[in-house]
């Protein structure tokens, strides 16, 4: 990570919909919806491969992979949203995120692209039944026909149910 994007990392600490104006995201699909992350949080973006199941480990947590000699917790979100049976094919991707200084993956159906979204783009979630709770978004982002979940991936990977992978990969 260059020097301006450490700086900008940790400028971005604080996210209001101020503080992620003109930030990048990742795109990337969970079913039938298009969600976005920080793209400061990507370390690397990998096919999916097979993962060293963990005994007692919750539903969502796939298992872990050795990453060049770092042993990664892999999530699938599409458990963790209640999204329906998954299926692994030649789109399926592991995004890996270092967050805090841990590194983790998240299993998703397909990336698309990195999307720059602007302060007026971005417009605060609804209060509703989602699939998670909504402390987890940022907001949605709209881009012409696309809209896009925005996660906020600190809180979502922090939370409470999800320390359990800080247990597991320690």
């Amino acid at each position: 990570m260059s020097e301006s994007a450490q700086i900008n990392a940790q400028i971005l600490g604080a996210k209001s919909t101020a503080d992620i104006a003109g930030n990048e995201f990742l795109a990337f699909t969970l079913g039938k919806e298009e969600y976005g992350i920080d793209i400061l949080k990507v370390q690397e973006i990998r096919g999916y491969e097979a993962v060293t199941r963990i005994a007692n480990a919750p539903e969502f947590v796939k298992g872990v992979v050795n990453l060049r000699g770092i042993i990664v917790p892999i999530v699938d979100m599409r458990i963790k949203f209640n999204l329906g049976e998954p299926t692994y094919d030649q789109f399926t991707v592991v995004i890996i995120l270092n967050i805090g200084g841990r590194v983790m993956g998240m299993v998703v159906d397909s990336v698309s692209d990195v999307i720059t979204l602007s302060a007026e783009q971005i417009k605060p979630a609804p209060e509703m039944g989602t699939a998670f709770n909504t402390d987890y978004l940022i907001g949605l982002g709209t881009l012409d026909e696309r809209m896009l979940i925005l996660i906020d991936i600190d809180k979502l990977m922090s939370s409470s149910e999800m320390g359990l992978i800080e247990k597991i990969a320690a």
